[in-house]
Formats: structure tokens, C-alpha cells, sequence
């Protein structure tokens, strides 16, 4: 069967809700995608190797931090940002991860809440791909409850001294720097977030292997015994929990964009690949009923999530988009883009769990799309406290 080459989607003249910078930023980013990641992105996931070689070219084209203002950063709209995380994912999940955690993670709580200093310090290098960094948070017993977290920081002359665990840290072994977060002893416990280069004596990284999901990201578990810091590594905009879930506020966004990606990769696939294969009296399939009925859902879900996004994008541009609103687009088009995955694997028959196809790839990273920066359920409730006021967790 002929190679199966994308051809973008867009059923309700979606382009042209799109400036003429917008589409632009998409068509860059897309053409990228195609030249130098589906050519290796299989490789990759077998292998289970992140392609540390598109560090650099990516920092070229902007994509670190792109919605950022200054030191460097493309100062995209979030519109354009959430566009870039489409074509990233449409391409892989662990590719968008890591430019969601460098950008959203760590170069988002440093410009939101760090220092002079240490924007100067860091920004930068970060935007550049010079430098990388990864965000600890969740813990190996705390995930959907950050409020429950162990890791500890206590004061000591001039010097922070901490101490913990945490699990499930996209680019853990390769970043530079952590985004710590901690309850500092000294203030009752108040959840503060500290910069902690990962060279420093206490603290160390192991990846985590035998993943099926995200096998092209690296994955890994932190560290941190009696790591010391100066008081300056402490991000002074920070305090509570509402710092850390503002930063995932932002990466949930860049998700919601990223699933609709990964949708369009698979819905794309599988009927390019319905009107290829024949059966029954040298038929396509793509004549039979059944097979249209699966393709009619997918375009319906994907169209529908394409507009959720651009809404909550123009919104977010506007100061106006509300954790919630990020929840419903997190939660619908990530959900959306699984069952599109998987309804496209039945198509393809047993051709679909072949890596001939992005499809079974696509739909194991999703597994784990769904589950982290808020769960499935989790949105859900946030969505529903919304609408009741009444908080359900």
C-alpha cells in the first residue's frame, strides 16, 4: 500500500478563522514536523530515544517559551503557541510534552514568578535550547492531590536545604535545571517553588524504563537528599499551590491543542487508508457503511474541538479564559482524540498495531496524555464545581 503522507484537516473552513500570522505559525511548524520528525519519530519509539538532535532547530524556529514576552521569547500569541502544540503533537506527544514542560513548566513560573536574576539567568539559555529544565511536582504517592506532597525545604543560613521525592518527570536526566516545589517548614508549610540545578550534591535523576506510552519523551523519577540551594534559587512570586497550578494551567492549554493534533494525524491515516484498501467485490472500504459512520464521528469530534481550542485560545489572548474553560478543552479534545485513535485502529484492522502506521503510537501516548496534567476525572470535577460551586473532590 502506498505511504500515507498527511494532508491537514478541516471540514469547516477552519483556516479561515485563522489570521494570515496564525496560519503561517501552523505551516511552519507543520512543515518542520513532516521534514524532520516523521521521518524518525518510529525509530525513536521503538527504541525508546528522545530525538535530543530537534533540541536546537526547535529554539530556532521559536517554540520554547513562544508566547512569552522578552529575553528572547517569540512573543506569539497563545493562539499561535496552542497552534504550534497541535502540529507538535500531530507529530508526537512526547515531543509536544517536551516543549510544553520547557516552555509552560519552567520558563513560564520563571517569568511569572522568579526574580530579575533569574529570568535574566535562565530565560535565555532556555529559549535558546542551551539550557533545559523539567518541573517536580507530582511525587510517587501524590498526583491528582500536589497538596499532599512530602518534599520539604527548611531554612539554613543563607541557604534552603531540601528534601524528597518526585515521580514521573518529563526530562528529568537531561534538564539543567528543576522547578522544585516544596513545603518550606520555616512558613507553616507554605508550597514555595526553587530553582535547583540538577548538579548540585543530593540531587539525582533516574529514568523510568518499560514505558508502552511516550516511549520518545524521557520520563524520569528525582531525588533530593539535604540539596542545598542560596535563598537567591527561591522564585519570590511564589506561594501556595496556586502558583504550581497556574504553570499546569498553562501547559493543560497547550495539551488541549496537542490532542486535536494527534486526532488529526489518526483520522487522516485511516481514511486515506479506507479508500486504499479494497474488500468485498474489490471495493473500498470506505463504501461500506460502517467504515463511514466511524470516519463521520471523527471529523464531527475533531471540527467540534477545533473550535473549543480557538475559543479558549482567543479568550486566553483576551485575559479572559478561566481554569475551567483550559479543564473542558484538557479534558474533551484529549478524550476525543483516544477514541478517534482508536476507532481509526479498527479501520486499519490488524495493520493498525503496526508502526508502518502512527496510529497504535499515537494511541498509547494518549493513554498517558489523559492522565497526566489532570486526570480525566479530575476535570470533570473542576468543571462541575464551576457549574454548581459545589467542590466534589
Amino acid at each position: 500500500m502506498p505511504a500515507i503522507k498527511f494532508r491537514g484537516v478541516d471540514f469547516l473552513e477552519f483556516d479561515k478563522l485563522l489570521s494570515e500570522d496564525e496560519r503561517l505559525v501552523r505551516n511552519t511548524a507543520r512543515q518542520f514536523i513532516e521534514d524532520n520528525l516523521v521521518p524518525i519519530i518510529e525509530e525513536c519509539n521503538r527504541a525508546g530515544r528522545f530525538p535530543k538532535e530537534l533540541v536546537k532547530p526547535m529554539a530556532d524556529l521559536g517554540f520554547y517559551g513562544a508566547s512569552l514576552q522578552g529575553y528572547g521569547c517569540a512573543g506569539m500569541s497563545n493562539v499561535e503557541y496552542g497552534l504550534v502544540m497541535q502540529e507538535l503533537e500531530r507529530g508526537d506527544s512526547g515531543i509536544r510534552s517536551f516543549v510544553s514542560v520547557q516552555s509552560a513548566l519552567v520558563m513560564y513560573p520563571i517569568h511569572a514568578f522568579g526574580s530579575e536574576q533569574q529570568k535574566q539567568t535562565w530565560l535565555p539559555a532556555l529559549q535558546k535550547g542551551e539550557k533545559l529544565g523539567c518541573f517536580g511536582l507530582t511525587e510517587p504517592d501524590f498526583g491528582s492531590n500536589p497538596g499532599g506532597m512530602r518534599t520539604r525545604a527548611h531554612k539554613s543560613g543563607k541557604e534552603y536545604v531540601l528534601n524528597g521525592e518526585k515521580m514521573w518527570i518529563t526530562s528529568g536526566s537531561i534538564a539543567d535545571v528543576a522547578i522544585i516545589w516544596a513545603k518550606v517548614q520555616d512558613e507553616d508549610d507554605r508550597v514555595r517553588g526553587f530553582l535547583v540545578e540538577t548538579d548540585r550534591p543530593g540531587f539525582s535523576a533516574e529514568d523510568i524504563h518499560g514505558k508502552w506510552s511516550l516511549r520518545a519523551s524521557v520520563t524520569s523519577g528525582l531525588s533530593l537528599q539535604d540539596v542545598r540551594v542560596p535563598e537567591c534559587n527561591l522564585m519570590p512570586g511564589t506561594g501556595g499551590l496556586k502558583s504550581p497550578l497556574m504553570c499546569l494551567n498553562q501547559a493543560r492549554y497547550g495539551i488541549a491543542w496537542g490532542g486535536v493534533g494527534a486526532a488529526m494525524a489518526c483520522y487522516d491515516c485511516a481514511l486515506q487508508y479506507s479508500l486504499l484498501r479494497k474488500q468485498f467485490r474489490d471495493q473500498p472500504i470506505a463504501s461500506h457503511q460502517l467504515i463511514q459512520e466511524k470516519l463521520a464521528w471523527m471529523i464531527t469530534e475533531i471540527s467540534k474541538a477545533q473550535l473549543l481550542v480557538l475559543q479558549v485560545g482567543r479568550l486566553k489572548d483576551q485575559g479572559k479564559a478561566k481554569p475551567h474553560h483550559i479543564s473542558m478543552a484538557k479534558r474533551n479534545n484529549v478524550w476525543m482524540a483516544l477514541e478517534c485513535a482508536r476507532l481509526s485502529r479498527d479501520i486499519l484492522g490488524a495493520n493498525g498495531v503496526a508502526d508502518d502506521y502512527p496510529i497504535m503510537r499515537h494511541m498509547m501516548n494518549l493513554e498517558s496524555v489523559k492522565t497526566y496534567e489532570g486526570t480525566h476525572d479530575i476535570h470533570t470535577l473542576i468543571i462541575g464545581q464551576s457549574v454548581t460551586g459545589i467542590d466534589a473532590f
